[in-house]
């Protein structure tokens, strides 16, 4: 099922949309799978919370963020996201490192089918173990169908084999999309990643009760607006989703942008693991010789834990060529592909300058990364986001291209 709107979703109509995935069902123990705060503006949270109060009175509800290598949530974002009715002490925290099973593999022939011959290896399939615990007889996955730097498009079977998956499943799968090519798999749908993890869903998970919720949304400050959301196991649903939001959430520019200026939520981006979304999402934009200044008050770190943090600051986002030869000979990285994947992900290759604009992080640890930095006061005394609006701005005679969030969206050219 879905429901579609011209504009947005009012609440009346999401809350009766969730009461009706529920005909029929009856449920005795739940398991729902939300994303955690940094994807504050996914419609995820609410819609958490209306499953929550249907489900509470007759149902054992549990709650497990779909972490997958990010921090566990604190309480002040948990209320934040979901509201004050449903508990703190309902969150499960899922451990990439230790509680997960593996269900099964992708064979390397497919692997080397669907990345042209570029990776050849098979791929572990890993879970969190309470997926497989028989006494859920439904499992909710919450999330938000949006442009994406590994997999092409956010979310459906994402949510479980990296949101609620294993290190070996997320560090080959976010390898693969590395070797494959970002540029080639933003805001498309059948990326080879995505076609691992049909793949496994196909294969490994036919015997979980999972039903899938996808939004589509746009935002406007701290106002999100959900303009659709689907419903069910099939993945039709999924595909209805990525066309959404592909209308909604890619920006076609007519002509490469010179200067892109990017601010990051401090609430939503606390590590360049994060925030290296302004990145991603807008380096097919950027022109050769051009300038991302990203304004990144929260940032303090730049792995979301601390063996990912060491990794990123000894080798730094290098570019592609660099980081590929360094996987070769350094053991530590080839135990940790999606620290590799990401410090691909994380360079411009040279193409133009990164500046990241901190407070907390210092020059040197920022240069040391492999960024250009200007500390954030003096940055956002130029470059203010409280004055700039979304798109072409004029500062100081200079024209801008500035993005409020670049977690829900996807800028390039033509």
């Amino acid at each position: 099922m879905y429901i579609k709107s011209d504009t947005f979703i009012k609440d009346s109509e999401l809350k009766e949309a969730i009461a009706r995935s529920l005909d029929g069902k009856d449920p005795r123990k739940v398991l729902l799978l939300p994303p955690d705060y940094t994807r504050m503006y996914s419609g995820a949270g609410k819609i958490t919370a209306i499953y929550y109060s249907l489900l509470k009175d007759t149902a054992d509800v549990d709650i497990m963020p779909a972490l997958g290598t990010h921090e566990p949530m604190t309480k002040a974002e948990w209320t934040a996201f979901f509201g004050d009715d449903v508990p703190f002490e309902k969150m499960i925290i899922h451990n990439w490192r230790e509680d997960v099973v593996k269900i099964g593999e992708v064979p390397g022939e497919f692997v080397s089918e669907v990345s042209e011959g570029l990776v050849d290896t098979k791929i572990d399939v890993e879970v969190n173990k309470r997926l497989l615990d028989k006494s859920y007889d439904l499992i909710i996955s919450i999330g938000q169908v949006v442009p994406h730097e590994v997999v092409g498009m956010a979310n459906y079977s994402k949510n479980i084999f990296v949101g609620c998956g294993g290190s070996s499943m997320i560090n080959s799968s976010h390898m693969l999309g590395a070797f494959y090519g970002m540029e080639r798999v933003m805001g498309k749908d059948f990326s080879p990643v995505r076609r691992v993890f049909d793949y496994a869903e196909q294969n490994f998970l036919s015997d979980v009760p999972l039903m899938y919720v996808l939004t589509v949304t746009t935002n406007k400050g701290d106002e999100t607006f959900i303009h659709d959301v689907f419903i069910g196991r099939q993945r039709e649903l999924f595909e209805m989703a990525v066309a959404e939001s592909q209308r909604v959430n890619l920006t076609h520019m007519s002509a490469p942008l010179k200067k892109v200026v990017v601010y990051l939520d401090p609430r939503e981006f606390k590590s360049t693991w994060l925030g290296n979304k302004a990145v991603y999402r807008t380096r097919m934009a950027i022109a050769d010789g051009g300038e991302l200044i990203i304004l990144a008050p929260g940032v303090k770190k730049f792995g979301e834990d601390a063996e990912n943090d060491r990794l990123i600051r000894k080798y730094g986002y290098c570019g592609r060529e660099k980081v590929l030869e360094l996987v070769k000979t350094e053991e530590e990285l080839q135990n940790n592909l999606s620290v590799a994947a990401h410090l691909i992900h994380g360079s411009s290759d040279g193409r133009f300058n990164i500046t990241y604009c901190t407070r907390e992080l210092t020059r040197d640890e920022v240069e040391g990364a492999c960024f250009g930095y200007v500390p954030y006061d003096e940055a956002a005394k130029k470059y203010d986001p409280a004055t700039l609006v979304d798109g072409f701005n004029t500062v100081g005679g200079e024209e801008i291209f500035y993005i409020s969030n670049p977690a829900l969206g996807l800028w390039t050219v033509g």
